[in-house]
């Protein structure tokens, strides 16, 4: 019932959206003899941030154009690579008609970056992808909104999420001979699982492993997403934040956590700051800031646009990422394919090099909880475990924006130059594997 409110709510004020854009263009407009009022800058900018406050989000543009490789200006083109029901494997290839830079493109590492299936659409991580594109080939996970997909093509479960994550190893493994992998926020716990699961068959496993800001152990430093899991049980997420898609969507009856609920909870965890935000916004408008104005239009085009989940995806990951610990307790069973159960061991992992990430003042993946997968993955030495503490960093700003390029993204590229050098290594469960180390000590951050 609630999902139906909303779509009435959002219906009602589209019209009025409409209006206020429409006003503020008037009283905007050189052209318009309200323009020459002593107040009409104000009330333009007034219209503007109430559009803004009722205007619907779609989902934005990766947008990524051209990138500079090595001082040459690449074009970048998007293409997806494989298409699942609740996900597409996007690619951002290059183009270049210089020789030296065609060169240069074919022999960098290719990375596949899995983007959160948590609220937002992937172009959450633009500046992710736009800056690795100086120096990988990259792919990144595009997760469709679940609203979108009909009912007949099933259910999706965290179960799936870790096998479209091996799936989509096991393809850029067939074009290039292996990747890195680099895993943001929530995808670190299915990331890792997928790459325990493979290690444990014996498969090929990534050359590296890059996780930032992830739930590995959501015990450590808890933070109020981690709170309100432990506080309700699975029975009321089940009873009060699942609800059916109306009838005026391709995925019309399917169970799913709404984007527009979990939209609310992140703004409930800051909404002195969006206030200001929209308050300087609006005095931007007022003294013709027109760049200030401009970024936070960019900011808040992602950070509005949000997408369902599938009901049983979100549950799952509450009870088993945040409830019952199942990857730190060893407890955690993944249904294959083919219907078997298969635990998984982060020990087994002895060939892909581990690089963990946190930022110090992280209010969604505390301090700890990422790091924490250096205590599941024995079988690596030390040597190949490394992790880094972003000083003065957020959740966003570890992958995005300044600190993301300047302190981040020079050791990640460092980390994954590193290990793309090594030879394909022998499956993890053959004889040749070597043994897993004694315990050691929780490996030293970069400073």
């Amino acid at each position: 019932m609630l999902y139906q409110i909303f779509e009435t709510q959002r219906s009602f004020m589209e019209p009025f959206a409409d209006f206020a854009r429409a006003a503020s263009k008037f009283y905007s407009n050189p052209l318009s003899p309200f323009q020459k009022l002593p107040l009409a800058q104000r009330i333009s900018a007034a219209y503007d941030l109430l559009y803004r406050l009722g205007k619907d989000y779609e989902k934005p543009e990766f947008g990524i154009k051209t990138v500079p490789v090595n001082g040459v200006e690449v074009a970048i083109h998007e293409r997806v690579e494989i298409e699942k029901p609740f996900c597409e494997l996007r690619r951002f290839k290059r183009f270049s008609d210089d020789p030296k830079t065609l060169e240069l493109l074919k022999t960098q590492p290719v990375v596949l970056v899995v983007a959160p299936l948590s609220g937002h659409y992937a172009t959450l991580l633009r500046d992710t992808v736009r800056t690795m594109l100086s120096d990988h080939k990259v792919y990144i996970t595009d997760w469709k909104n679940a609203r979108m997909v009909p009912l007949s093509e099933g259910d999706f479960h965290l179960d799936d999420y870790v096998h479209y994550v091996q799936d989509f190893i096991r393809h850029l493994q067939g074009i290039y001979g292996n990747c890195h992998v680099v895993s943001v926020c929530q995808p670190t716990v299915p990331v890792l699982a997928a790459v325990s699961l493979m290690a444990s068959r014996g498969e090929t496993t990534p050359l590296s492993l890059t996780m930032m800001g992830g739930p590995i152990d959501a015990r450590k430093t808890p933070t109020a997403v981690n709170n309100l899991a432990i506080e309700r049980s699975y029975e009321w997420f089940e009873n009060n934040v699942i609800y059916r898609v109306p009838e005026n969507y391709p995925g019309a009856g399917r169970r799913v956590y709404p984007g527009f609920l979990q939209h609310a909870g992140f703004v409930a965890m800051n909404p002195d700051r969006h206030a200001v935000n929209h308050y300087d916004y609006f005095k931007n408008l007022i003294k013709g800031d027109d760049s200030s104005a401009e970024s936070h239009r960019k900011f808040y085009d992602e950070y509005n646009a949000v997408l369902d989940m599938d009901a049983h995806y979100y549950l799952e990951t509450i009870k088993t990422v945040f409830q019952e610990f199942r990857l730190m307790h060893g407890t955690w069973d993944v249904r294959s394919p083919e219907g078997q159960l298969e635990r998984v061991r982060p020990q087994d992992i002895t060939h892909s090099a581990l690089l963990t990430i946190e930022g110090e003042l992280d209010d969604i993946a505390g301090i700890g909880q990422t790091s924490a997968a250096h205590e599941l993955c024995t079988g690596l030495a030390s040597k190949e475990q490394r992790h880094l503490e972003v000083p003065g960093a957020g959740h966003y700003g570890i992958f995005s924006g300044r600190r993301w390029r300047e302190l981040v993204y020079p050791q990640v590229r460092d980390f994954i130059r590193e290990h793309q050098a090594a030879t394909a290594p022998a499956p993890a469960a053959t004889a040749e594997a070597p043994a897993a180390p004694p315990a050691r000590k929780r490996p030293a951050k970069t400073p």
